[in-house]
């Protein structure tokens, strides 16, 4: 029987360009590390993960960035917004209010990958 979501990992030609993005600029905590793979969460093992791998099937920029987006939680998805965006990242959805105090902003990673930051219960401009 499937218990739980565990995680979730992006693939890339190389993990290496993808990591400082993650690491460094979206602030992600870094809870394993390996040749080849790196994982993201919190200390506890019952936590879902993000992970980055270096995959040999996978070439250059994602074409269909669309079809995968990885999401997270923001307690404040403009102060965020705009912290990425004095960063560099670009946006292709500023925040926006889709109803019942849910907000989504999406922004690419340096592979091309769509991103998504979501807030739930309200947020002041």
């Amino acid at each position: 029987m499937i218990k739980q979501f565990a995680g979730v990992t992006l693939w890339s030609e190389d993990h290496n360009n993808l990591l400082p993005f993650y690491r460094d600029i979206l602030g992600l905590n870094v809870t394993m590390e390996s040749e080849g793979n790196v994982a993201f969460g919190d200390d506890s093992e019952e936590a879902p993960w993000f992970g980055l791998g270096t995959h040999s099937e996978v070439r250059g920029r994602n074409n269909d960035p669309a079809r995968h987006m990885v999401g997270f939680m923001s307690d404040d998805i403009h102060a965020d917004w705009q912290r990425l965006k004095d960063a560099g990242v670009e946006f292709i959805e500023d925040p926006t209010d889709y109803g019942d105090s849910m907000y989504i902003a999406t922004f690419k990673d340096p592979d091309g990958n769509f991103v998504q930051l979501f807030q739930y219960g309200g947020s002041e401009q």
